[in-house]
């Protein structure tokens, strides 16, 4: 094997691995405060530590994992502040991005979002086809609008609130299916502002949840 099929090799491994540890972080199978043991996720994934350790560092540098002593790390804990703030930080920016964003989603498009809300709708549970379903949903707007560092940011502060969702689970499949197709219904309307009450709506929902589950109600 030459040295660049050996170095494509080993890309694609850790490719492969941060993409599998990033899932087990946003689906709960590491929960936060969890220590990230290198030679664990290694043999879990069947791969050297070499991939892993990349992987462990690319998460750290994107937020997923914070340091824990010298050598090692741990999956991040949100804050019940921070996830507030990122909420709110949320409301501005994707309302920003449906403005941006309008008359340039294909309407096929959303009708298919539509089928998949209502099919995904009948589970009670999160599942991670709902996870993925709501990255969509709420990603559309921003990649739609043609602002990379909107679509970025809009990323970065999803998956922040998304630690903080899965550690206080909301139980808000059957109020989020219908949140979202009451914006993808005002979207096929062509009424954007009333997609972006629809959004903000949703977002605040969410947001008013995730405080009575963190006050024990």
């Amino acid at each position: 094997m030459t040295d660049t099929m050996t170095a494509e090799r080993e890309l694609n491994l850790a490719e492969h691995a941060y993409g599998q540890i990033r899932r087990m972080i946003l689906e709960r199978e590491l929960p936060g405060g969890m220590s990230v043991v290198e030679g664990r996720l290694a043999d879990h994934l069947e791969i050297s530590r070499t991939p892993v350790r990349e992987a462990v560092m690319r998460l750290a540098a994107e937020g997923l994992l914070t340091k824990q002593g010298s050598r090692s790390f741990a999956v991040r804990r949100v804050s019940a502040a921070e996830f507030f703030q990122c909420m709110h930080i949320r409301e501005v920016l994707e309302g920003e991005a449906i403005q941006l964003a309008f008359g340039k989603i294909d309407r096929s498009r959303v009708t298919e979002l539509r089928e998949k809300v209502i099919a995904l709708g009948q589970s009670p549970e999160q599942t991670a086809a709902q996870w993925q379903l709501d990255d969509q949903i709420h990603l559309m707007f921003a990649r739609a609008s043609g602002n990379i560092v909107l679509t970025k940011t809009i990323n970065e502060l999803r998956t922040l609130t998304r630690l903080c969702e899965v550690t206080y689970p909301l139980g808000r499949v059957p109020a989020s299916t219908v949140e979202h197709l009451a914006i993808l219904d005002r979207l096929l309307d062509g009424d954007a502002e009333a997609t972006k009450t629809a959004m903000l709506t949703h977002l605040r929902n969410v947001a008013t949840d995730c405080m009575d589950i963190l006050r024990g109600g």
